[in-house]
Parts: structure tokens; sequence; C-alpha cells
């Protein structure tokens, strides 16, 4: 199973931005993935968690709208910058919230080979302390977004568009220890990097590598 707690617009070409809890057999490690989909194509990374999930609560957060932060217990696991200006397409739309819970066992256990077991069922997630602290609200018939550009929000001031030296540690040592995929490696999926997989940022702002 997974849980996905994506935000996402309507409609076919849409932009969404998830994180996704996969499910493994027993003894093996869960695996958390995020999904930046921009006009409806996917660029997933995936990163094996350093705790037992089933034990403890976490908190996830996205955070950003030049930038695009995510987080696991305040510890940054992605970053996806806005690089619009060398047509790299990138999440620009209003966008809901929405959850799910749903069985991915045909494709993501052993590669879809390790089918769900329905004698364990009923499975249970939970959640506690749902909260949208600094969001940017539009009415669901608006498409323009510019005033989330403001200055009165927290995420377009300076200090916010890239990590600082502790959150550059420890996103720099989750991308060495504990990523489990990247779609901008995936020469099987992606004979040809993706042009994203090609230009997103390092720790810096002014910086890149040729990773996820």
């Amino acid at each position: 199973m997974r849980i996905k707690i994506p935000l996402t617009t309507e409609g076919d070409r849409l932009d969404e931005m998830d994180f996704e809890f996969l499910g493994n057999r027993e003894g093996k490690p869960f695996v958390l993935q995020t999904n930046v989909i921009t006009n409806g194509d996917n660029r997933e990374q995936r990163i094996l968690f350093w705790f037992d999930p089933n034990q403890i609560f976490m908190t996830t957060k996205l955070f950003g709208i030049s930038i695009k932060f995510f987080y696991v217990d305040d510890k940054p696991i992605r970053v996806y910058k806005n690089n619009e200006n060398i047509r790299v397409p990138y999440p620009s739309r209003p966008m809901i919230i929405d959850a799910s819970i749903w069985d991915g066992s045909n494709w993501e256990t052993d590669g879809g080979q390790t089918k769900i077991d329905w004698n364990h069922a009923l499975f249970r997630a939970y959640f506690q302390g749902f909260d949208i602290s600094s969001g940017c609200t539009l009415d669901k018939s608006r498409t323009d977004v510019k005033e989330c550009y403001a200055s009165t929000y927290l995420w377009n001031h300076q200090e916010y568009w890239q990590l600082n030296s502790t959150e550059q540690q420890a996103y720099e040592k989750v991308r060495k220890e504990q990523m489990n995929y990247d779609y901008c490696t995936d020469s099987t999926r992606f004979p040809t990097p993706p042009q994203s997989a090609v230009v997103i940022p390092n720790l810096s702002w002014s910086t890149y590598q040729k990773r996820g």
C-alpha cells in the first residue's frame, strides 16, 4: 500500500507534488517517494527511511514557490528549482490538497513481484497535526497566482531561497546514504536524461549538478 498526500491541479495536464509512502516486504525498509509532476510528466525520487514509520509519527512539509523544498522532520530530502527560463516545466497552477490510500503492489513491491496479502486487512494509516500554516489561498475559479509572490509571504524572502548550512549538510547526507531511486539516473526509462535532471540545483542557489 502507499499513502499519497499530494498537492494537485485538476485536468489531464496536471501539476502535482507528492509525498508517497510505499510499503515493503516484512523486514525490508519502507520507502518514501516524492514526485514533482508538471504538465502530466513524472519526476520521482525515492529514499529509504532512517527510522521505522510504523513506530513513530513523522512530520512532512512542502515549502516554497520559486523553489520547492520537501522536508521530513525538518530534514530536507528534495529540492526542485524553478528553471522555466530554460524551458524546464515547473508547477505553477493553483492546487488542491488530496489524500488517498491504495494498492500499488502491482508495480511497487519487488517491481510488482510481491502482491499485497488482503488477509491482513484492514489497513490503517494515522494522521495528526495537519496544518496549512502559510499557504496562499485562491478561489477555485482563479488561475492567476501572481498574488502568491507578494513580499508578505515568508517564502518570497530571499533568505528562504536556499538551504542554510545545517540543512545543506542534512540534505547531502540523505542523498548520499538514503537515496534509493532517482529519475535523473534511470537510463532505462530515460535513455536521454530529462532536461530537469541536468539543471536541478545543488545545495546552493547558484550551482548545479547532474542529479534530480
